[in-house]
């Protein structure tokens, strides 16, 4: 509640980013590393079929476009690099809308906050990742050590390991590395 109360709040003062935009490609490769790349459909540990670069073909069916670009829908063949690029940048295109909508002061965070939250919402869905109400209320009141203990206390950081470290602590110093360590 508080974090929606927020975020309409933020939105009727039409805050302007105060950082550049975290780009396309920057985000796919954090992707790649957080979720790997798979060429043929798998099923991940939540039970869900899965291609590429963590699309989840279950609850994220290919479109139209997608398959007419693809030649298929991925459930019985591989796809190329390139092909699990643009279902990535797709996805990335759904998950940046749905934030816009959900939480857009998620826009107003440097770079490196700016992928912790396309991560989250990539990861979990959106649905998933607004249950999360404390560490986004201090996510977005500027409370980013606080919102990296609740990240790392939560469910989720026992699930994902390292990427969880990760998304933890580029909330707390504003600097997203691949190998962070394991107290901090």
């Amino acid at each position: 509640m508080i974090v929606k109360i927020i975020s309409k709040i933020l939105a009727l003062f039409e805050r302007k980013p105060m950082y550049p935009m975290i780009d396309d490609a920057t985000i796919i490769q954090r992707l790649m590393l957080n979720e790997g790349v798979r060429n043929k459909a798998y099923y991940c540990p939540a039970g869900k079929l899965t291609i590429g670069i963590g699309r989840n073909l279950d609850d994220n069916p290919l479109t139209a476009e997608e398959i007419a670009v693809i030649g298929h829908n991925c459930r019985g063949k591989c796809i190329t690099n390139e092909q699990a690029a643009y279902l990535c940048r797709n996805n990335i295109a759904q998950v940046k809308a749905q934030l816009d909508r959900e939480l857009p002061w998620w826009r107003t965070l440097d770079i490196d906050r700016q992928f912790v939250m396309i991560d989250l919402c990539f990861n979990m869905g959106i649905k998933k990742l607004l249950t999360f109400k404390k560490t986004l209320n201090s996510i977005a009141t500027g409370y980013y050590i606080k919102a990296g203990d609740q990240l790392m206390q939560s469910k989720y950081a026992m699930q994902v390991g390292v990427r969880a470290r990760r998304n933890a602590y580029a909330l707390k110093t504003g600097e997203w590395i691949v190998n962070p360590p394991e107290h901090f």
